[in-house]
């Protein structure tokens, strides 16, 4: 490991003036790891943990404004959200271990990189690491990378339980930028899909901090989370589906749809939702929705049983939420 200096935020201030080359700590479970590695060297360490980011709110429109410091466990255990966003709490307690989870924080986890193999060894090519590099899982060892929007640069997915979760729910991020202001943001829009620049894997500056994250209110349906991974304890996903599906005079009212294991970010795609909308639930139906969700799929050879995996996974989890 590289060795970097250390400093204790007192202020959101002290986020906003830190110098180029620096990175923010909260749980530290994923970056730790990175600087272990060297695939991250930040010259310094600015821990935020003292700062007043630790609190789940309600919101005047009836929604939960979780604070970004807010840990795994902590959420999941919530009583409001095993209530009414019960899809979040089983996506994080299917994430992770729980030693994990009382460390992994609400902004930390948004902010996880890839578990692709090559970015992790330094000895082999990454245009994520190293742009221009090349990507040695084009062609090498690729059962759990993408086959949703990938590029000829990139094909690594992204790892977190939750942010599914968060998509299917429609949260909102809001960032604190280097000049104090607050933005807000859908959760889609936080995200970049690599193209030509697989380095730059979110919209955020330098500077920005993710102070919260907000849900909206409650909504009508049954909550699914299904997760398909190589063990039943702490494995990434290959697939996984977050469902809040609603179904009222036995046709689909809502069908709020993210999944997991598949592309860079959470994916969700309003086309799948639109393929189920209006119609009676049925093996025909569920099936216009993954054709839908796998138009543009391309597989890479070592992931290309994701192809029937996702299409099995989304039927049942579409048949367990219309029962």
């Amino acid at each position: 490991m590289k060795s970097f200096d250390y400093q204790r935020a007192g202020a959101f201030g002290d986020v906003s003036a830190a110098a180029d080359g620096s990175a923010i700590i909260a749980g530290g479970t994923n970056l730790l790891d990175l600087m272990k590695l060297e695939v991250m060297t930040p010259d310094r360490l600015i821990d935020i943990n003292h700062l007043d980011l630790h609190d789940i709110e309600e919101t005047d429109k009836g929604g939960l404004k979780i604070g970004a410091l807010v840990t795994n466990s902590d959420l999941a255990a919530d009583m409001r959200v095993r209530r009414d966003w019960p899809v979040l709490a089983k996506a994080l307690l299917a994430g992770a271990s729980g030693q994990l989870r009382n460390k992994a924080t609400t902004g930390g986890n948004l902010l996880q990189r890839t578990r692709c193999y090559y970015f992790y060894d330094t000895a082999m090519p990454c245009n994520k690491r190293e742009p221009g590099s090349g990507c040695a899982a084009i062609g090498g060892f690729n059962r759990i990378h993408a086959i949703l929007g990938a590029s000829d640069a990139c094909i690594a997915t992204h790892p977190s339980d939750m942010a599914v979760a968060m998509m299917a729910l429609g949260a909102e991020v809001e960032v604190m930028g280097k000049d104090g202001e607050t933005r807000r943001m859908p959760l889609d829009e936080l995200y970049l899909l690599p193209g030509d620049t697989p380095h730059r894997e979110m919209v955020l500056a330098p500077q920005d901090l993710i102070t919260a994250v907000t849900l909206p209110a409650p909504a009508d349906g049954r909550h699914v989370y299904r997760k398909v991974r190589d063990r039943a304890s702490y494995a990434f996903a290959l697939v996984s589906v977050a469902a809040v599906v609603d179904v009222k005079d036995g046709k689909i009212a809502r069908a709020n749809l993210a999944f997991g294991g598949l592309a860079p970010k959470p994916w969700r795609d309003t086309a799948v939702e639109d393929a189920l909308v209006g119609r009676e639930p049925s093996e025909a139906v569920f099936g216009e929705a993954a054709d839908a969700l796998l138009k543009n799929a391309k597989g890479q050879g070592g992931n290309d049983f994701k192809l029937p995996l996702v299409r099995r996974t989304l039927k049942a989890v579409l048949e367990e939420a219309t029962r």
